[in-house]
């Protein structure tokens, strides 16, 4: 198989034999990141590529971080933060939304598949569902091909 190409925004094209794609979640403090946290200690499984970055509220995802993420190689990132009215500091996972959707409308000016970031709501209780939620992101990850860009394709965020 060939690797993916930088023309096909990592849509269809065909994947290195191997993929495994790197998948970055930043995961809230009170609610996902103890969801993870729960699905470790269940012994639920999870691709190893997956990587936690611990955040005290999903609404603190500041887009920049996203796309640094997307630039330094991550193929996906998801944002996980508490169910909406559950939010320890009231609003941050409305806020959280907002971000992720106006990211979603800008990646594919820059080249990025909005398929590449993905928002979603996870519990403290929900170990199961973090990592059935974390094997399905990365299996479309994998299906999407290889992050298009490099650090030389998109300019520096700051």
């Amino acid at each position: 198989m060939t690797p993916t190409t930088k023309e096909s925004g990592g849509t269809k094209a065909a994947t290195p034999e191997g993929f495994d794609p790197r998948v970055i979640i930043f995961a809230c403090n009170w609610c996902s990141y103890s969801g993870a946290d729960l699905a470790g200690t269940s012994r639920y499984q999870y691709s190893p590529n997956v990587r936690i970055i611990r955040v005290m509220c999903s609404g603190r995802v500041d887009p920049s971080l996203i796309l640094k993420a997307l630039r330094n190689g991550a193929d996906g990132v998801m944002v996980s933060g508490c169910h909406p009215a559950d939010c320890h500091y009231i609003n941050g996972n409305q806020k959280a939304e907002v971000r992720v959707s106006f990211l979603k409308r800008f990646l594919p000016h820059v080249g990025i598949d909005p398929r590449r970031l993905s928002l979603e709501w996870i519990s403290g209780s929900e170990g199961e569902l973090f990592a059935r939620i974390a094997t399905t992101f990365t299996e479309e990850i994998r299906e999407l091909g290889p992050n298009p860009l490099t650090a030389d394709d998109m300019p520096e965020v700051r």
